[in-house]
């Protein structure tokens, strides 16, 4: 009888023990489906965003996140496409220029997270001070509202050009009261600048339109504008997407200590970390 008991219980044991093992490879199982792959749309222009973006994706891809880069040609694409959800998120706007368009297009895109400040500088061909540049220059500026406020108020920073109390979300060329060599601005698309700086007498611009010219803002640069203002280019997603866990695993993998390291070795002075 005691043999027969042992065996029972050893036969309850064992049945019991691949019990559990089918549970535990059920829960395996199910662990596995929570980590089906996830694809990740991002809209961007131009470097060094689309290398940031390039850099993070296989750390995403270790988070069953397929980062898919969308290379678009103009700076009205990105915002047009992420309120469409054509895409998931873009990276190549500050923020004032992303409440431009929400402004303009009833949308409700938000900024995710601040990356970089790309150093806004004014450039000239043929002289090296603000000093030289002569009664009635042209400026190139870009032409919308946004950045024609930033183009504005680097001038003013430098005391190039006084400005009245701003009074809307922007200034404008009304808003100057101050204008001591009658400087006159030429307005153009953002991706044209770079091709004015034969044209204009000075044009003013980001390090990513200066840097095909072989112009850097710490060496060629009239005047700098550095990282104190509101113009850092910042990863932006949807109101209906932005707490979603890929978007912050996005933001998280934009800001680790790889990419600073990355923008440090590589845009020392054209991309200072926002983060």
């Amino acid at each position: 009888m005691k043999k027969i008991f042992l065996l029972i219980t050893m036969i309850t044991l064992i049945l019991a023990g691949c019990g559990q093992k089918e549970e535990v490879n059920d829960q395996k199982k199910e662990q596995g489906n929570d980590q089906e792959e996830v694809t990740l749309k991002v809209a961007s222009l131009i470097p060094p965003m689309t290398e940031i973006l390039e850099l993070v994706k296989p750390k995403l891809a270790e988070e069953s996140i397929n980062l898919e880069i969308v290379v678009l040609s103009d700076n009205v694409q990105p915002n047009s496409a992420l309120a469409a959800n054509e895409v998931d998120a873009n990276f190549f706007q500050h923020v004032p220029y992303m409440e431009q368009f929400n402004r303009n297009n009833d949308a409700e895109l938000v900024p995710i997270v601040p990356i970089y400040f790309a150093n806004y500088g004014v450039y000239a061909k043929d002289y090296n001070s603000m000093d030289e540049l002569p009664e009635d220059s042209v400026i190139a500026i870009a032409n919308d509202v946004s950045n024609i406020d930033r183009s504005l108020a680097l001038l003013a920073q430098h005391n190039a050009i006084t400005l009245q109390e701003k009074t809307g979300p922007y200034y404008t060329k009304a808003d100057i009261v101050d204008n001591p060599k009658n400087y006159k601005f030429e307005e153009v698309d953002l991706l044209m600048l770079a091709r004015m700086y034969d044209d204009a007498d000075a044009v003013i611009m980001t390090p990513a339109y200066a840097a095909p010219l072989g112009l850097t803002p710490k060496s060629d640069a009239l005047l700098t504008e550095g990282s104190e203002n509101d113009f850092a280019i910042t990863l932006v997603a949807r109101k209906d997407n932005a707490e979603s866990e890929a978007i912050q695993k996005l933001a998280e993998a934009m800001t680790s200590q790889e990419v600073r390291k990355f923008l440090e070795e590589n845009y020392d002075e054209t991309a200072i970390p926002a983060f």
